[in-house]
């Protein structure tokens, strides 16, 4: 895709505002994000731990905002890549991110609870900065090892409280509170209203519950790169480990 300067810049500021910041034909999409050269400055944190060479390989992006994430994946030699979010306005974001970038991926517009509407395994899931905005998260990393992890789950979410994890015992009495009052037990925390000015900022987890929720759903922690991000691989799942699907409509 050819473009001048100007016109990219134009079509950039269209477009915004931006979450993703990303070199768009020499322009930055998001050059004064709060959070420096995001998400740059975090995949630098973790690259190394993911496969130099993705060729042959299958990858989703739940959550893939403006796409960054997918057309690093590309330029790694993925066969293909599916970026997946609810919001259009990202998606439009990413498909003229993926084009700059000559990257051939496939955008759709598809919610984390509907992703068995794909029918199929990927052999790389990335899941990043998704559990937090999500009113049922739990049942988003069920329903991605029930219906779309192959091999690998890249998982990243905000955390707050402590970094120290506590040792889980198998059971506990119902006359124990004191494994609760432990800040390094795990706590997702529950926000009603905003927190960080975002509205769809529901739950923040501690460490302790990040890892636990992740073996809940039946996902081996392989690598742990970076503070928020986990490489995990489909392991089995715990006795009750399986997604619950609500009826939709009246019943007959």
């Amino acid at each position: 895709m050819t473009m001048t300067t100007n016109e990219v810049r134009r079509r950039i500021g269209e477009l915004g505002p931006w979450f993703h910041n990303i070199e768009l034909g020499g322009v930055a999409t998001a050059p004064d994000h709060f959070l420096g050269d995001y998400p740059r400055v975090k995949w630098r944190k973790f690259a190394e731990a993911l496969p130099l060479d993705l060729t042959g390989r299958t990858v989703l992006d739940i959550g893939c905002n403006a796409g960054f994430y997918s057309i690093e994946m590309k330029r790694r030699g993925a066969d293909r890549v599916v970026g997946i979010d609810f919001d259009d306005f990202y998606l439009a974001q990413a498909r003229f991110a993926a084009e700059m970038a000559g990257a051939d991926i496939e955008f759709r517009r598809l919610s984390v609870y509907d992703i068995a509407a794909l029918g199929e395994r990927f052999d790389v899931v990335l899941f990043m900065g998704v559990l937090y905005h999500l009113r049922h998260p739990l049942l988003a990393l069920d329903l991605i090892r029930e219906h779309a992890a192959g091999d690998l789950l890249v998982f990243q979410s905000m955390q707050r409280g402590a970094a120290e994890i506590a040792a889980v015992e198998q059971n506990y009495s119902f006359w124990r509170s004191d494994p609760f009052e432990r800040p390094d037990f795990p706590r997702l925390h529950f926000i009603e209203h905003r927190y960080a000015d975002d509205p769809t900022n529901w739950w923040v987890p501690n460490a302790a519950c990040v890892e636990a929720m992740l073996r809940s759903s039946g996902f081996e922690i392989a690598q742990h790169p970076e503070s928020e991000v986990y490489i995990c691989r489909t392991a089995e799942r715990p006795e009750h480990g399986r997604p619950v699907y609500p009826a939709k409509g009246s019943p007959s």
